[in-house]
């Protein structure tokens, strides 16, 4: 999707036209003919209109909900003292306790009030005492429904302009990991809030690597809070750097801000601001940078990126549903003798359909485990270079930078090795997976079928095969939500990490390095194991990903015959439901030459 462009000289830069506001009116308008149609949606098809109205449900949420700035990070990393700092006001709790277990919408209102809204929908007043965990909690018990999010409400300026959501911490998202998803996926932009004190964990560059890199946003946002915590600028800077290379590492256009949350917030409302160390302008002028860039790269552009992702959305509902016409209608030109001899062949072609993918899962498995034994031979070769970079180092740094920087040292370079080596093979994998894919669509034989009983045979496996893409696009997201409970092959060695943390408990003050050459083969052994276990998952992930487009392509065609034949059944040789497919064709077809503009050339 490309950028969308200012079709109208006299509107403000930053600003959607009023010609793309106009389009994206009338598409929505168009698609809400279809699904308000209860002639067009018998045509269509109970699935085919059910994925309509979840469409135009999902955008009319996105067209009329405020531009959401999510605020995510692990707990106690001091969110919501960063939210408060940013609105220049208490809008949410704090405390010494890990105050946010829900999600919390903050939006402007003339006053300041706060609701439990429930999933039911009902909404329930709270005070601001009664936002404090343990009383929520307590509350929370006798209400009729679980809490979907609180609703609270503030006139802080910047609240005119966007709504501030905050989330729970990370540890929290076993018990709220869908709600949390959600979120994120509906998110405009993202600020993710770090600590200085514990610089990027394993688990929260996991998180970045798993739950955000995916979403692409255009800007991500890094505050690292608690830098007032630092005692020398020189720390501060190392922090920051650290944290920045780690972000980049995952996120390359990740913006790295070392921020004081309470020092901005006692600014904010005029407290006392103790400033023993000297750096009280820095945390200002970091934090009026954040501020900055967050407006000029976000909330001056906020109407531009959502109309862009509303775009998006209704390109992809465009192309999927004119698919699926396409396929319903080159079926429903069929009699019903060929339609039911249809069925049955394609029966038998999904068989072997069935049969070849068979043939193909013994050829993943055995390029993974070639993979394996060429990533275990890089690893070797790796750590036989790293112990030289081991022993210089404790030449070369002094006693108190060892303690320091040396466990996090040892981290980032053995994670880095044992990911480098899964992202070669994962797109090589990714790769062998289409090409599978696209020879699997060929076995299917449709055309051939097709072709046999009179039917324009190319039209149809066109229509098919592209029409089956997008479903398998589509059945291949929602399994890998649905694998949540997997945990993320690309992240970091678990076992490697677990055995660092424990062999570091054991060391003396001093010794660090010669803790980790005593341990240097066990390390490296347990390094290969967590890969085996890695590419384990990567083989399972791939055969899944086969599975679904095995799926995925005999539903897909198999609803095209019933639906085909269910209309010549019930329209008389189907001539209404031709009149009633080729009209929402017609309607589809001219929102597709609108949205098209916007589309990457």
């Amino acid at each position: 999707m490309s950028e969308l462009t200012l079709q109208n000289p006299a509107v403000k830069e930053n600003a959607p036209s009023d010609t793309v506001l106009n389009d994206i009116e009338f598409v929505a308008g168009e698609i809400k003919k279809l699904i308000s149609n209860a002639a067009v949606k018998n045509a269509l098809g109970t699935e085919l209109s059910g994925r309509l109205t979840d469409w135009d449900r999902a955008i009319t949420a996105r067209r009329t909900e405020p531009f959401s700035l999510v605020v995510i990070g692990d707990f106690k990393r001091g969110k919501s003292t960063v939210i408060n700092a940013l609105l220049g006001k208490d809008m949410t709790p704090v405390n010494v306790a890990p105050e946010t277990f829900t999600i919390n919408c903050i939006s402007y209102g003339d006053y300041n009030t706060a609701e439990a809204v429930l999933k039911s929908g009902q909404r329930i007043p709270l005070t601001p005492e009664d936002l404090v965990r343990e009383r929520l909690e307590r509350l929370s018990k006798a209400f009729s429904d679980d809490i979907d999010h609180i609703d609270i409400r503030g006139d802080a300026e910047l609240l005119k302009e966007i709504q501030v959501v905050d989330t729970p911490g990370l540890s929290d998202l076993d018990r709220l990991d869908k709600q949390v998803q959600d979120y994120l996926v509906n998110a405009d932009a993202i600020v993710y809030i770090a600590s200085a004190l514990t610089p990027m964990s394993e688990s929260e560059q996991s998180f970045l690597a798993s739950y955000i890199r995916p979403q692409e946003f255009t800007k991500f946002f890094v505050l690292v809070n608690m830098i007032d915590a630092m005692n020398t600028m020189e720390d501060i800077q190392k922090i920051i750097g650290r944290i920045t290379e780690r972000c980049q590492a995952i996120i390359p256009n990740a913006l790295v801000y070392g921020v004081s949350g309470i020092d901005e917030y006692r600014r904010k409302i005029g407290l006392n601001r103790p400033d023993i160390k000297g750096f009280q302008d820095f945390y200002e002028n970091e934090f009026l940078r954040f501020e900055m860039a967050l407006r000029r790269e976000v909330i001056v552009q906020k109407d531009t990126i959502k109309a862009g992702r509303i775009i998006a959305m209704l390109s992809l509902m465009v192309d999927d549903a004119l698919a699926r016409i396409s396929m319903i209608q080159s079926m429903s030109e069929m009699s019903k003798k060929k339609l039911d001899e249809l069925a049955v062949m394609l029966d038998e072609e999904i068989d072997n359909l069935k049969n070849a993918l068979d043939i193909q899962k013994p050829k993943i498995h055995l390029s993974v485990t070639e993979m394996l034994q060429q990533a275990e031979q890089w690893i070797y070769e790796f750590f036989a270079h790293f112990r030289e970079d081991i022993v210089k180092a404790r030449i070369d740094s002094d006693t108190e930078d060892i303690d320091k920087y040396f466990y996090s040292f040892l981290v980032d370079k053995v994670g880095e090795a044992y990911r480098k080596c899964i992202e070669v093979h994962k797109g090589t994998l990714d790769k062998m997976n289409r090409t599978i894919g696209e020879d699997l669509s060929r076995k299917l034989g449709i055309a051939d079928l097709a072709g046999g009983l009179g039917l324009d045979s190319n039209r149809l496996q066109k229509e098919l095969t592209g029409e089956m893409g997008m479903v398998v696009a589509d059945t291949v997201m929602t399994a890998a939500r649905e694998s949540k409970d997997n945990p993320p092959y690309d992240g970091f060695p678990a076992g490697t990490v677990t055995q660092f943390r424990s062999m570091l408990k054991k060391r003396g003050r001093t010794d660090t390095i010669d803790a980790v050459l005593e341990n240097y083969d066990d390390i490296r052994n347990n390094v290969v194991k967590d890969l085996k276990k890695a590419y384990d998952l990567m083989e399972a992930s791939a055969l899944k990903t086969i599975d679904a487009v095995y799926t995925a392509q005999s539903e897909a065609g198999r609803d095209a015959v019933e639906q085909a034949r269910t209309g010549i059944s019930s329209e008389a040789e189907s001539p209404a439901l031709k009149r009633h497919l080729a009209n929402a064709a017609q309607i589809l077809e001219s929102a597709s030459v609108i949205l098209a503009k916007y589309k990457v050339k």
